[in-house]
């Protein structure tokens, strides 16, 4: 049977629309979305949460349905964004992937009414431990509009545990022009020149793990069991100083299991936010 989706606008802060897309039923959801994607490869995860929960899903700034993005990029339209669904839908939980976990641990240490946080693989820089040193050349090479060039500076600059990121740099080129004629390849590489602008916004925003001990939220820091080695340590660090956060190693998951949604990822989530939040830690 074909899942039924609904949309809904809802007016940003700079009076543009954000489009919602929602399907579900049950105690709402709202996903931001990794870089580099749009929310088309996260309906699998909101069809497979549909049963339990009403997922909702939304492009970023400069995406798809969604309204161009500020610039110079600094990302506060992203929070202002996370802001104004969680006004209009009244949901307080939030799933961020990636850079998308970046935007929502802003939006929470902002105090943003967030009640459950769940981060898999959120792109977010404690002490260093984020490999970004290849950002520079990426940036380099995209504004010279060697796209596939700056994919392969970006692939084997986070998938470190991968034995194509090992390969001679020209080869990993050749295989990135493969990729682009895919259509997941071309949105990726239309999408890239943003993506690494967040990058470089991230690597900006490196501190110590105590500039989030403030969110207290109830947070599950999940990262694949397969993916970056980078997301373990991160994620330790970040819940050492979280009041109520946990880590989770997910087993058998690279960074794109969100998207893949296999039912041990879903059945975690499902279980951390139907799990109630004490009235002391909600809003606290």
């Amino acid at each position: 049977m074909q899942q039924h989706w609904t949309e809904q606008r809802v007016p940003a802060a700079d009076d543009a629309e954000i489009v919602l897309h929602s399907t579900g039923s049950g105690p709402g959801i709202i996903v931001v979305h990794g870089g580099g994607v749009t929310i088309e490869v996260y309906r699998r995860l909101a069809v497979r949460l549909a049963d339990r929960f009403t997922v909702h899903l939304y492009n970023r700034r400069g995406r798809a349905d969604a309204a161009a993005r500020a610039e110079p990029y600094d990302g506060e339209q992203d929070v202002d964004d996370l802001a104004a669904l969680l006004t209009a839908t009244g949901v307080g939980n939030v799933l961020g992937h990636s850079g998308g976990g970046f935007v929502a641990l802003r939006a929470a240490a902002r105090g943003l009414p967030i009640d459950r946080l769940a981060l898999y693989d959120p792109a977010v820089q404690v002490n260093g431990l984020f490999p970004l040193d290849w950002v520079p050349a990426a940036r380099a090479a995209a504004h010279a509009g060697d796209i596939a060039r700056a994919m392969a500076l970006t692939g084997a600059g986070l998938n470190t545990q991968s034995a194509t990121s090992r390969l001679p740099l020209a080869v990993q080129v050749a295989i990135c022009r493969l990729f682009l004629r895919t259509p997941i390849g071309r949105t990726m590489g239309d999408l890239l020149p943003t993506t690494l602008d967040e990058s470089a916004l991230i690597q900006q925003h490196d501190s110590s793990p105590q500039r989030w001990a403030g969110i207290t939220a109830e947070v599950l820091l999940a990262y694949g069991g397969s993916g970056p080695p980078y997301y373990r340590p991160t994620n330790e660090a970040l819940a050492r100083v979280m009041p109520h956060a946990r880590t989770l190693a997910v087993p058998r998951a690279g960074h794109d299991a969100l998207n893949r949604a296999p039912r041990h990822l879903v059945d975690a989530l499902a279980d951390f936010f139907a799990t109630p939040v004490t009235s002391q830690q909600a809003h606290s």
